[in-house]
């Protein structure tokens, strides 16, 4: 059964068993945003809850949401109907493909993925829900690789991922000529030890990257609406 989550400023997001989004896409959707007019890029969109939280903050430029998952795209479609949300457009594709030739190769100006974190471990029976969490159709390499060939130089990549994952994450981004400016960690009070990390890298640009404040969930940095 489908159900609607309302975000901030209204927006309306459908979500189902299986298509759903979790805090960490909150967070990613917020550490760093495109701006107003900005051409945005959400991979492993999902029910579109990235992209729908960008337009619920006012960004209006070009923006794809893409998804593998035929069933979360329509999710996406039909919020994106609902909230009048024309500049948002979903595409159900596989981001392995995604900006191989063509115009689209280097045309977006800004890009996020909220990306399967798993590559072992116990899996759920539902083979939607186990495609979401874990790396069989999209490791890290896959999800940089494709932000890395849409994106224009100077364009900025935001990710979230497992902090046992840092290492992998900044050495990738690195050899895609993404190089990291901004981390963030996350918490759930003061003191307790990080869930995730979201980390911001920019496209073809020099080496420095800035720690930012710890994001602490009971502070209220995650919640969404009503």
């Amino acid at each position: 059964m489908n159900s609607v989550e309302i975000l901030d400023h209204g927006t309306r997001v459908h979500t189902a068993q299986g298509a759903g989004f979790g805090t960490d896409a909150l967070l990613l959707a917020r550490f760093a945003t495109p701006k107003l007019r900005e051409r945005a890029l959400d991979l492993c969109s999902g029910c579109g809850i990235v992209a729908l939280i960008w337009h619920d903050a006012g960004h209006r430029g070009p923006c794809t949401a893409l998804e593998l998952d035929p069933d979360a795209s329509a999710l996406c479609a039909q919020s994106v109907q609902e909230n009048d949300a024309g500049h948002i457009t979903p595409l159900c594709a596989d981001l392995r493909d995604f900006c191989r030739a063509g115009p689209e190769q280097g045309a977006y100006d800004f890009a996020a993925c909220n990306p399967p974190y798993f590559a072992a471990g116990p899996r759920s029976p539902d083979p939607v829900r186990a495609a979401a969490r874990h790396t069989d159709t999209c490791t890290l390499a896959d999800a940089v690789g494709a932000a890395a060939r849409a994106l224009r130089e100077g364009g900025r990549f935001v990710l979230c991922q497992r902090p046992d994952q840092l290492v992998e994450v900044l050495c990738t981004l690195r050899a895609a000529r993404l190089e990291p400016k901004r981390l963030a960690f996350a918490r759930q009070r003061p003191g307790s030890t990080p869930w995730l990390f979201v980390v911001e890298a920019q496209k073809g640009r020099r080496p420095g990257l800035r720690l930012e404040p710890d994001l602490v969930i009971e502070s209220g940095v995650a919640r969404y609406g009503q």
